[in-house]
């Protein structure tokens, strides 16, 4: 319901109604409907274990595909509430939120790095920075294919997965070049 609605159009007696269970069950577990809606931002944006995916050992090409093609999967599994809690359409500029979505980038970053094979990197400031680079593009794509229409599946795939290519043959190794100590 926080994918179709705005937060303030949601309440705690719809969301009891339409999951068939007591209000008094969500307040028990989750307390109230911001800490409920806390929990669905948490689970939005917290990706799946990597053992889910399986990255090829071919090219670099193929590996970035295998990786683009678990994200976008990722992704349409939660749909409109994904880009909602991705783009700040929640209950706005909330600091809890924000902390949750940072902390999220943060662990994504990382699963990219150790995905692309660059595990090493994760503790360089500026290559962590273009991983969170690439996850604005993620998002803007993903909600242009999921909320908008004005993009396919397979269009977002090829931009993430080109993008994404040229970050690691191409980005990467350019900004190590400059500083191989990656600061």
């Amino acid at each position: 319901m926080f994918g179709e609605r705005p937060y303030a159009a949601v309440s705690t007696a719809e969301l009891a109604q339409r999951a068939g269970v007591a209000r008094g069950l969500i307040n028990h577990y989750f307390g109230n409907k911001r800490d409920l809606y806390l929990a669905v931002v948490r689970r939005m944006v917290t990706l799946p274990r990597q053992d889910k995916v399986s990255i090829p050992d071919g090219t670099p090409g193929e590996r970035v595909d295998a990786i683009v093609g678990w994200l976008l999967d990722t992704i349409v599994e939660h749909g409109t509430t994904w880009v909602k809690v991705t783009s700040h359409e929640g209950v706005g500029d909330d600091p809890e939120v924000q902390q949750i979505l940072d902390q999220a980038d943060d662990a994504a970053a990382e699963r990219m790095l150790v995905m692309i094979g660059r595990a090493d990197l994760a503790d360089s400031a500026p290559l962590r920075a273009l991983v969170l680079a690439y996850a604005g593009l993620v998002k803007v794509a993903g909600r242009e294919w999921i909320t908008r229409g004005t993009l396919t599946r397979a269009q977002v795939h090829r931009l993430l997965a080109d993008t994404l290519l040229t970050m690691i043959t191409e980005t990467i190794p350019s900004v190590l070049r400059t500083d191989p100590a990656g600061r």
